[in-house]
């Protein structure tokens, strides 16, 4: 389930002070049209569900929580790792941190609150909220990217997630995110007239 081959990085011109000259992996692509910066992002979340290091935790549950076919009225919160591949020991690029509502009662769907917490590259210290209902048992799920801070202050766009691998002995879960993210004007990071694009 890698990327498909049309799938590449692109090197996005001088770096800012806090990063390092390099192509990375999981920056697909910038750009600027004159009228709004378009960023596409693509990693995956390392989901663990139990053990030692879990990240993922169980906060609350509803009265009919444990007789509930999805669960309704589970509250979790998590802080898991996000990395440039699907290896745990990948490069890691940023947190997802928030909480996830079993929000359905009928099927397995959460009404999730996540903030993408970026800790490395370009977007380090910058972040990404994202919202919306996520049925879990689909194989590709849409949710809205609804702002951000720093490189992505008014934000907006989409998110696109599957489940990539799951471990059921480890109640490991690994979740692949495509990012789709526009933002109004030129990057407030980016130089627009040499930084947003290029080719690879």
């Amino acid at each position: 389930m890698g990327l498909p081959s049309s799938t590449y990085a692109r090197e996005i011109g001088p770096p800012a002070p806090d990063s390092t000259d390099q192509k990375e992996l999981w920056i697909q692509n910038i750009s600027y049209d004159g009228r709004q910066t378009t960023v596409t992002i693509h990693f995956y979340v390392q989901d663990l569900l139990a053990g030692e290091n879990k990240t993922v935790y169980v906060v609350a549950n509803a009265s009919i929580t444990d007789q509930s076919p999805s669960d309704f009225g589970q509250v979790r919160v998590l802080d898991d790792l996000v990395t440039d591949g699907p290896d745990y020991n990948s490069t890691p690029v940023a947190r997802a941190q928030g909480l996830i509502t079993y929000a359905d009662l009928n099927v397995a769907a959460l009404a999730m609150n996540m903030n993408f917490v970026f800790t490395s590259g370009i977007f380090r210290g910058s972040t990404i909220c994202i919202l919306g209902r996520n049925q879990i048992d689909l194989p590709e799920r849409e949710l809205a990217v609804a702002g951000g801070t720093g490189f992505f202050r008014s934000a907006a766009g989409y998110a696109l997630t599957k489940l990539y691998s799951y471990d059921v002995e480890k109640e490991y879960g690994v979740l692949e995110y495509t990012l789709y993210v526009t933002l109004p004007g030129p990057s407030p990071r980016l130089p627009a007239a040499t930084a947003l694009h290029a080719d690879v």
